[in-house]
């Protein structure tokens, strides 16, 4: 009986949670509310149940602050395989949000070039430090100093990398009707 109890009221709660609007009205008063804001209202923002967290908002304050001060930027190219694979689960490993550079135009390679000394893959970036090739140690060095966490989240998803094939190439074509 008191499981019952329990599943109902969670049930009930989940049912509640509301959408709560917060909007500036013409007379420049903030406005918090559970109702749409009139029209006339000005920079309106909705939270509540159905949005998602964007921009990496569910991720813990330690790795934010990390990301924020020391961004990760690991660089690939189409050939590089084995290295690769391996630079982008340890980063995955470790749950530190990356962003993957394939290297496709020359403005890629110079970019790498500036950064590196050389056209090297993978060569990784954490805030102005950089390494060239894959050694899991001096990787982890990197993000030891910059503060990311030895292991990630328990139940994190894959922080960065490239999309998959499929996704790519769906990006590209136009929607059926």
């Amino acid at each position: 009986m008191r499981f019952l109890l329990v599943l109902c009221l969670t049930l009930l709660s989940v049912a509640i949670s509301a959408e709560t609007y917060r909007w500036v009205d013409p007379a420049g008063r903030t406005i918090i509310s559970d109702t749409p804001p009139p029209g006339k209202a000005r920079e309106v923002s909705r939270t509540g149940s159905g949005q998602a967290a964007t921009s990496g908002d569910d991720l813990p304050f330690a790795v934010r602050k990390a990301r924020e001060n020391f961004p990760v930027i690991l660089f690939t190219a189409a050939d590089c395989t084995t290295e690769c694979q391996q630079a982008r689960e340890l980063l995955n490993g470790r749950g530190v949000p990356f962003t993957e550079k394939m290297l496709q135009k020359a403005e890629d390679a110079s970019e790498l070039k500036a950064l590196i000394g050389d056209v090297f893959v993978p060569s990784l970036k954490v805030g102005n430090q950089s390494f060239r090739g894959f050694e899991a140690t001096a990787y982890h060095n990197l993000l030891d100093l910059a503060a990311y966490p030895k292991t990630a989240a328990y139940g994190s998803k894959p922080a960065g990398g490239l999309p998959p094939a499929t996704e790519a190439k769906d990006a590209g074509q136009p929607a059926a009707n």
